[in-house]
């Protein structure tokens, strides 16, 4: 059992789950995280993989408040919660998904995403991500990167965001590398920054090119000896260059550019976008989640008072 755990933050994107316990005062006294996003969980399951990570912290006789964002609100998640549609500010607790629970340790509340009518266009997780950067710098006026799964650009304006749009880079480079002939190149650890630049500056400069640049991958390797560190790199930079490409209207003259994530990922963004001539600001990922998760919760209790 884990002392002094008042309400439980949840972030629950597509491929992970991560879950602090806080006390009163909005203090970490626990965590723990699981592969068991919402691709791998049906509904049923959404509730056995929080207790997992959770259950020990749980006291018997009353129930605890969870408090979580991501895609756990989608349709194919535990429960679906409406969206809001932009501009708007990033989170606002109007709408909160309540799931029906089995254990009565558990009181669950989740917070809704976001849309865009035109280009149709949805976010659950990052208004959170958002809202917790604005509350450290509340006059930001520019474009935020959020790379994941669906990295995500966002312009924002006057505390709200304004627009934003989603991109498969992340699922791409998944599917690729894990299900199709390109996995037999990949087959290894490490990196090759030379050739992850090169592959962003290329796609960049010919993004027409880009659809047959992939099999390239594959045939270097047979051919030319490049290495399974050079080939993933030459995909992550394949991939990402042809992110950059179509979303040059986000990122190449905007005063203000903030990277928001943690590890690998981000520092890719963050390399492929200075040899871009860009040098983003950067965010800790997990610090904005969990301040924009702690500000929603004041609303909450103060909703509730």
């Amino acid at each position: 059992m884990v002392e002094g755990v008042a309400w439980v933050a949840v972030d629950w994107g597509t491929s992970n789950l991560r879950v602090w316990g806080l006390d009163r005062s909005g203090e970490i006294r626990a965590e723990a995280s699981s592969a068991k996003g919402m691709a791998r969980l049906d509904r049923d399951g959404f509730e056995p993989a929080l207790l997992a990570l959770i259950g020990d912290w749980l006291p018997a006789g009353r129930p605890t408040p969870v408090l979580a964002c991501g895609m756990v609100g989608a349709r194919q998640g535990w429960v679906e919660v409406p969206y809001r549609q932009v501009p708007c500010t990033p989170v606002a607790l109007e709408q909160v998904g309540r799931p029906p629970t089995r254990d009565p340790r558990l009181q669950v509340m989740i917070v809704g995403g976001l849309s865009q009518a035109a280009p149709a266009d949805v976010m659950r997780g990052e208004e959170t991500q958002i809202a917790g950067l604005l509350l450290d710098r509340p006059g930001f006026d520019g474009v935020l990167c959020l790379p994941g799964t669906h990295t995500k650009w966002a312009r924002v304006q006057g505390g709200e965001i304004v627009a934003f749009h989603s991109v498969m880079t992340g699922e791409l480079f998944a599917l690729l590398a894990q299900q199709s002939v390109l996995r037999h190149s990949l087959d290894g650890d490490g990196w090759d920054d030379a050739e992850f630049a090169r592959a962003v500056s290329e796609t960049v400069a010919e993004p027409a090119g880009f659809i047959g640049r992939l099999f390239s991958v594959r045939a270097e390797a047979l051919l030319a000896g490049l290495t399974a560190a050079g080939a993933r790199a030459r995909l992550s930079g394949l991939l990402i260059g042809a992110e950059l490409a179509a979303t040059q209207a986000y990122w190449k003259d905007e005063a203000e550019l903030t990277l928001v994530g943690n590890g690998a990922q981000a520092a890719h963004y963050a390399e492929a976008l200075r040899a871009l001539g860009r040098t983003p600001a950067t965010a800790d990922g997990t610090l904005v989640t969990l301040a924009g998760l702690r500000a929603a919760w004041q609303q909450l209790t103060k909703d509730l008072a």
